[in-house]
C-alpha cells in the first residue's frame, strides 16, 4: 500500500525506518521529511497543517494510509478534516480526532478528564487574565517549588518551575500577559512532585489498546542533568526502575481508567497516547498526556518493537487491535541526541555534517537536518538522534555514545551521560 507520513524529526525518522521494513509498505511519502528521511521513502514539500494540499496530494498518489507524526496537526483537526470529506473518509488517519487531541491541546481539559475519572496526577488550579488576582494569591500559600504550564501547545516551552513565590507570581502576569502567545491564555499552576520521570504508551483503537516498551528520556541540556530544558537530549528502554509489579500499577490505575475515560466522555480515540509519568515512591502519578509518540523516545522504542508497524497501524484502523500480540525485544536501547552549538538558545544551522557512514552498532535518525547539493547540512537544534539496540544496557549506551563521537559537524554538542545513571 502507499503510505504518507506526516512530520519532519527524528520521530519520524524513526516511524520511517521502521514502516519502511514492512512487506505492505509499496510506497512510503514523508511529508516534509528531512535531510535523512530520503533513505525510507520519498520526500514531499507539504506543510503537515495545510489540509487541502494534503488532500490533493493524497488522491493523486493513491494513498491508502495517513499516520501523523506531531500534535500540532492533530489539535488542528486533520483526522475530523478527512472524516467530513466524502473523497477521502475511508483513508485511515492514524492520530485521534480533535476530540481526543485535545488531552495534548488542553492541559487544563486533561487535568479535569483526570480528576473526573480518578487518575493519580498532583493537584492543580488554572486561572485567567480575569482571575489574575486569585492566581496571585493562590501562589502566596502554595508550597514550593511550583510548576506553572501554559494550557496550550507552546512548542515544548510551556512549562515552568519556580523556585519562590515572587518568581512564581511574576511568571503567572508574564504568560496570562502573552509571553506564549494564545497558548498561555490560561495557566495552570500545578503541584510539584518529587520523584523519578518514564513515559508508556499505548496504541489504541478506540476499544483496546496494546501497550508500548516504555522509556525515560533526559530534558536538560548538561552532564548530569544540569541547565536549560531542551526537547529531549537522549532517552532509554527498558527503564529498569520501572518493574513488572510497577507497569501493572500503571496499566491498573492509569492506562485502563483512562481508556474507559474516553469511552465514558464519547471520545473515539485512534491513535498513541504517552503517558508523562513520574514514580513517586512506589506509586505511578501522571502529569501530562500527549496525542503521539514522544521525541526522543520514539527512537528508543520503535527498535524494541518486532511487529510490522504497518500491520500493527491497519490493526489499529480497524479496531482490531485485540487481536494482536505485540512482540518486545529483551534488548536495550539507547539514543543519543546530537544537538547544534548553542542549542537551546540561538543556534547556527547549514553545518555540513560528516562521519554518519562510519557508526558502527548505532542508527542515526535525522531530526534537524536537510539535503543541500547531495549535502547533509544541520537544519534544527535537536540535529540527530544516535540509536543503538543491544543486549545489556550497558552495551546500548556504550556503542550509541561512541557512535555519536565518530559524527562531526562545526559546533556540535552530546551528553556523554544518557542513561549512565540508572546503571
Amino acid at each position: 500500500m502507499n503510505i504518507l507520513l506526516l512530520g519532519s524529526g527524528g520521530r519520524e525518522s524513526a516511524f520511517a525506518w521502521k514502516m519502511s521494513q514492512s512487506e505492505q509498505c509499496s510506497k512510503l511519502f514523508i511529508a516534509p521529511g528531512n535531510g535523512g528521511t530520503g533513505a525510507y521513502g520519498k520526500n514531499v514539500n507539504l506543510n503537515p497543517n495545510d489540509f487541502e494540499a494534503i488532500k490533493k496530494f493524497v488522491l493523486a498518489e493513491n494513498i491508502e494510509l495517513v499516520v501523523v507524526g506531531p500534535e500540532e496537526p492533530l489539535v488542528n483537526g486533520i483526522h475530523d478534516f478527512f472524516i467530513a470529506d466524502e473523497a477521502i473518509a475511508k483513508i485511515p488517519v492514524i492520530g485521534p480526532k480533535k476530540e481526543g487531541a485535545i488531552l495534548e491541546g488542553s492541559k487544563d481539559f486533561s487535568k479535569e478528564f483526570m480528576a473526573r475519572h480518578g487518575i493519580p496526577t498532583p493537584g492543580s488550579k488554572s486561572f485567567t487574565i480575569e482571575t489574575l488576582a486569585e492566581g496571585l494569591a493562590y501562589l502566596q500559600h502554595h508550597s514550593l517549588p511550583v510548576v506553572l504550564k501554559a494550557d496550550g501547545l507552546a512548542a515544548g516551552k510551556g512549562v515552568l518551575i519556580c523556585e519562590t513565590t515572587a518568581d512564581a507570581q511574576e511568571e503567572l502576569k508574564l504568560m496570562l500577559s502573552g509571553k506564549f502567545g494564545n497558548a498561555g491564555a490560561l495557566v495552570v499552576i500545578e503541584e510539584y512532585l518529587t520523584g523519578i520521570e518514564l513515559s508508556v504508551f499505548v496504541l489504541t483503537d478506540g476499544d483496546n489498546y496494546v501497550i508500548l516498551p516504555e522509556a525515560k528520556d533526559y530534558k536538560k541540556i548538561g552532564q548530569a542533568d544540569t541547565g536549560l530544558n531542551t526537547g529531549g537530549m537522549g532517552s532509554v528502554s527498558p527503564v529498569p526502575f520501572a518493574d513488572e509489579k510497577f507497569l501493572k500499577e500503571v496499566e491498573d490505575t492509569i492506562i485502563i481508567p483512562t481508556i474507559n475515560g474516553l469511552k465514558k466522555d464519547g471520545i473515539d480515540y485512534t491513535g498513541f497516547i504517552f503517558f508523562g509519568l513520574f514514580k513517586v515512591g512506589d506509586k505511578p502519578m501522571i502529569i501530562e498526556y500527549n496525542c503521539r509518540m514522544g521525541d526522543p523516545e520514539t527512537e528508543s522504542v520503535l527498535p524494541r518493537i518486532e511487529n510490522d508497524l504497518v500491520e500493527l497501524f491497519m490493526a489499529t484502523a480497524q479496531k482490531r487491535l485485540k487481536d494482536v500480540q505485540l512482540k518486545i525485544s529483551a534488548k536495550s536501547a539507547a539514543t543519543v541526541m546530537i544537538v547544534a552549538g548553542g542549542y537551546p538558545g540561538d543556534y547556527e544551522k547549514g553545518k555540513a555534517i560528516t562521519g554518519i557512514e562510519n557508526l558502527r552498532k548505532s542508527v542515526a535518525f535525522h531530526a534537524g537536518t536537510a539535503l543541500e547539493g547531495g549535502v547533509v547540512k544541520s537544519n534544527g537544534g535537536r540535529v540527530l538522534a544516535v540509536t543503538s539496540l543491544q543486549d545489556t544496557q550497558f552495551e546500548a549506551l556504550q556503542s550509541a555514545t561512541a557512535d555519536a563521537a565518530r559524527i562531526y559537524f562545526d559546533g556540535k554538542y552530546f551528553r556523554e551521560d544518557i542513561g549512565f545513571d540508572l546503571m
